[in-house]
């Protein structure tokens, strides 16, 4: 047993192939945690040895300092998924004092892996099995079967009965036949009806945008073949069933699978009731009794609470008798089975008789069912010590999971001491009032949501809640300001990772301190603190909604805080120029912030507030006051701090861009790019400076601008190309639609790549309304034709950029500013397209003069080459052949690349039929 690497391994239903680390469960693959399979390996091993604690923490976690509970827990868990303990089975044996021991027959033999064994990577979000099944597999292979033909299947009972266990089984067997995957909506932790679909949306990555309708967002379902769990759906049953329905309807392909304590009458609906498991017969043998699920369920948990425990013929009687008691429901059986090492069988049953007498009253039968698990939970929350009651009780704050560190600072303060929440923790886990989740690295804890609901309740009468929140709160602001410090120094998905879990204990702990009544002071910081975690989830309209609320409730505070409130101005301009760009709202937001910078003589924020202001006028098309904006920063002098100081320079070289400069700004950007790549900015965010985009994504952006611009189209998209992709490749959706709206789709245009321009086109308008920004939702409209001429005058940049792509003839206005020179980048264009427009061809002809030495001296080849095509065919009709050709030849021998698109290809046309017409 030394060496198992090239062999596989057979015990019980299971066969483990060692080299790929693949635990096969009668033919499929067992989902087990990295470090349940290091330790069954280890086991493995040594197969008939005990296997000491130390050695086994030792190879399992070899760079870290991990506890024995740790190892416990996480030996607890294999135990539960490989059913350890069922119908008698064994597999790991505690040994007192020295270790562990894999005891179980086993075999040895070649590794012939089956191809449809082998692991998988599918498209599914479901979590890894805690537990085996017990009494179920009937009805899980009946509706395994039944799925595909009903489309539509709720699973209902009691309370604790096994819905959600029942149901993550089936998916699970279900994985790989959906060729669009499988997903789990939890609808435990949402509140409210409005929450449902952003998260459905954001979990199927499909645009949701508020007040469509619902059947267009369905529609959007319709192609993809896809099995939805929806989970808990008891508190939202009108508005599940109107949304399955409607979903079904319009994705012939989706199947979904609900679980309810009631049915959701819904059309379509196939409800399939679980009733409880089974429990023998007070009368009857021992092999009989055995085979009844609810006394295997009980031997079995008390197995893997008591190494030791052995169900005797004397006590079988006492065993059936508990079960019966608890009407054969799951977790009221785990619940009672926790304590069998407290109490022994008859002490237990003597606990539960005196419990339930005093809940009829001593009417045994005036017990109905459904009241069964809520005396369970009674009865267990009883024999909890007063300092567990209390941690049971305020862990219910919690809308998902918890670390010990979090659960230590809700619990701690008055009647529980810091030093005696692990001990307490530990204890409920034991007892199965609170579930432990094994990670690789670190131990999370969750509360059943049933548990949850109950603890709850006990912690309103006993008059703790709000104290309770605030704890939860502060917490939540605690781990948000850890977010920031990290959103510095970690990569963007595995920042992601650790703390996008933590949006719905922000949402409770900001939606109770922003409400009448909270904590508005640690509300509105933690409102500014988590800033970062809505940036990276593109959530803008939700941030909008509480950054509104902090900022009407800020001056309702004893003690106000300038630079809470320069934050949330600044907050407020980057959310409202997404939403409505260069308004009145977002210009205010930006002045007000940078007054309360000036005050405080805060540098960075001058800088934010100045930048954000900044970008208002780039996008109001006043270059020339962005241009005066950008010089301040060389008075604020950002270059005391490295991050800011690339920010700044990112700026200067957008104003440089949009003002004509485009030599010096391709100067600065490549440089900018370079400086970048060396800073080892892990994150790159702008990091308030301005409207948040990702660094990199809007540095590459503007300069795919400026090189189409400078005479350089094959570069420029391939530049815009890279900065899509990684747009894309983070994941970032306010970056995506930005180097969409100012590289992507413009270039394409330009380059006369119609069919990537469409497409581009619609991922931009995807993008835009799934993350909710409706700036760009609007330009997007623009570049589709959606909307009209009338619609886009006097909208600055979008509008400049509408003119370059030929969508209108320029209005008085538009002109006035190109002969002004405040049209900046597009004046040498505008002057073009007016000119071209013109009856009179001597103003035309003076005109394009003019546009073509703008060109020149801007550095903008690509102008220059449109303003000698427009001066050439002014020419061809005058005679001026020889002319026309040797101005377009020229400009057109200073290219280098892109003879293949639309501009140059014109001008190829032209010269041919220029040269044909010079004299014989």
């Amino acid at each position: 047993m030394s060496d198992l690497s090239d062999q596989a391994v057979h015990f019980g239903p299971y066969r483990i192939h060692p080299r790929q680390r693949v635990v096969l469960e009668a033919g499929r693959p067992l989902r087990l945690g990295r470090r349940a399979v290091d330790i069954l390996l280890i086991l493995l091993e040594q197969a008939g040895n005990v296997v000491s604690k130390q050695e086994l923490i030792a190879r399992v976690w070899p760079k870290s300092v991990v506890e024995d509970g740790n190892l416990r827990v996480h030996m607890a868990a294999l135990r539960k998924a490989l059913g350890d303990g069922q119908a008698g089975q064994r597999y790991i044996v505690t040994v007192a004092q020295r270790g562990y021991s894999f005891v179980a027959p086993l075999s040895i033999e070649p590794m012939t892996l089956p191809t449809d064994g082998a692991p998988q990577n599918p498209c599914h979000n479901l979590p890894l099995r805690r537990t085996r099944m017990i009494g179920r597999q009937a009805l899980i292979d009946s509706l395994v079967q039944q799925l595909p033909e009903q489309r539509f299947i709720t699973l209902t009972g009691a309370g604790g009965i096994g819905k959600t266990t029942v149901a993550l089984r089936v998916a699970e067997l279900l994985i790989g036949h959906y060729r669009d995957g499988i997903r789990l909506l939890d609808l435990a932790p949402l509140s409210a009806p409005s929450m449902i679909l952003p998260n459905l949306a954001a979990l199927l990555d499909l645009t949701h945008v508020e007040h469509e309708p619902l059947a267009t967002f369905a529609r959007s379902l319709q192609e993809r073949q896809l099995l939805l769990v929806i989970d808990n759906c008891e508190h939202l049953l009108d508005d599940i069933a109107l949304i399955s329905e409607t979903l079904l309807r319009h994705a012939p392909k989706l199947n979904i699978l609900a679980t309810s304590r009631e049915a959701l009458r819904a059309e379509g609906e196939y409800v399939q009731r679980l009733e409880p498991l089974a429990c023998p017969p007070a009368t009857g043998n021992r092999a009989q009794a055995l085979g009844y699920p609810a006394l295997q369920l009980l031997i079995e948990r008390a197995m893997s609470h008591q190494d030791s425990f052995e169900l005797s013929e004397t006590e079988l009687p006492l065993a059936i008798d508990i079960c019966q008691r608890l009407d054969g429901i799951p977790l009221a059986i785990e619940l009672v089975a926790a304590q069998i090492e407290r109490f022994g069988l008859p002490g237990l049953l003597v606990q539960m008789e005196d419990n339930f007498r005093l809940l009829t009253r001593g009417r045994r039968s005036a017990l109905p069912r459904h009241q069964t698990l809520r005396a369970t939970l009674d009865w267990s929350f009883e024999l909890l010590t007063a300092c567990e009651q209390v941690c049971l009780r305020r862990l219910a704050v919690f809308r998902g999971g918890f670390s010990l560190a979090s659960a230590a600072a809700v619990i701690a303060g008055e009647q529980v001491a810091p030093a005696e929440v692990l001990g307490s923790i530990t204890q409920l886990v034991a007892k199965s009032l609170l579930n432990v989740e094994a990670g690789d690295d670190e131990m999370g804890y969750r509360l059943l949501d049933i548990t949850r609901t109950y603890a709850l309740e006990k912690l309103s009468v006993a008059h703790e809640l709000d104290a309770t929140r605030e704890r939860h709160a502060a917490r939540c602001l605690a781990l948000m300001e850890q977010a920031r410090g990290d959103w510095e120094l970690i990569a963007t998905q595995p920042w992601i990772d650790r703390y996008a879990p933590l949006r719905e204990d922000v949402r409770a702990a900001l939606d109770w301190g922003l409400a009448q009544g909270g904590e508005h002071l640690l509300a509105i910081r933690l409102t500014v603190s988590a800033m970062p975690l809505w940036q990276e989830l593109s959530l803008l309209r939700e941030h909008g909604l509480y950054v509104g609320k902090a900022l009407a409730l800020i001056e309702q505070v004893r003690t106000p805080c300038t630079q809470l409130t320069m934050q949330l101005q600044l907050a407020l301009g980057s959310l409202s120029y997404h939403a409505m760009g260069a308004a009145p709202q977002t210009i205010a937001a930006f002045v007000g912030a940078q007054r309360l910078a000036e005050e405080r003589q805060d540098v960075a924020g001058q800088m934010r507030a100045i930048s954000g202001h900044m970008a208002v006028n780039l996008c109001a098309g006043r270059y020339r006051q962005a241009l005066a904006q950008s010089m301040q920063f060389d008075r604020l002098d950002p270059r005391t701090d490295p991050l800011l100081g690339l920010s700044a320079q990112r700026l200067r070289v957008l104003a440089q861009h949009y003002n004509g400069n485009q030599a010096l700004a391709r100067h600065n950007a490549e440089q900018l790019i370079q400086r970048m790549a060396h800073s080892g900015h892990l994150n790159r965010f702008a990091h308030g400076i301005g409207v948040q985009y990702d660094q990199n994504v809007a540095s590459l952006t503007v300069l795919a601008r400026i090189l189409w611009l400078q005479g350089f189209p094959e570069q420029a998209w391939r530049t815009a190309s890279q900065a899509l992709e990684l747009a894309l490749q983070i994941n970032h959706g306010t970056s995506i639609c930005y180097t969409l709206a100012l590289a992507g789709v413009v270039i394409a245009r330009y380059n006369g790549e119609e069919d990537s321009a469409q497409t581009l086109q619609t991922l931009l308008l995807e993008h835009a309304h799934k993350h909710s920004v409706q700036l760009f939702q609007t330009w997007a409209g623009h570049y589709a034709g959606i909307l009209g001429h009338k619609d886009w005058q006097g909208v600055g940049l979008i509008e400049d950029i509408l003119i370059t792509l030929g969508a209108h003839t320029v209005d008085e206005p538009a002109f006035e500013r190109a002969r002004t020179g405040d049209a900046g980048w597009c004046a040498p264009e505008i002057l073009r397209v007016r000119a071209d427009s013109l009856a009179d061809t001597h103003a035309a002809e003076t005109l394009l003069h003019d546009a073509l030495a703008l060109a020149h001296q801007q550095g903008a080849l690509a102008w220059e080459l449109r303003c000698a095509m427009s001066l050439a065919r002014l020419w061809l009709p005058q005679g001026r052949t020889q002319a026309a050709r040797d101005l377009l030849s020229s400009i057109y021998a200073r290219f280098t690349e892109g003879f293949a698109t639309q501009d140059l290809v014109r001008v190829r046309r032209l010269l041919d039929e220029l040269e044909d017409k010079r004299p014989a």
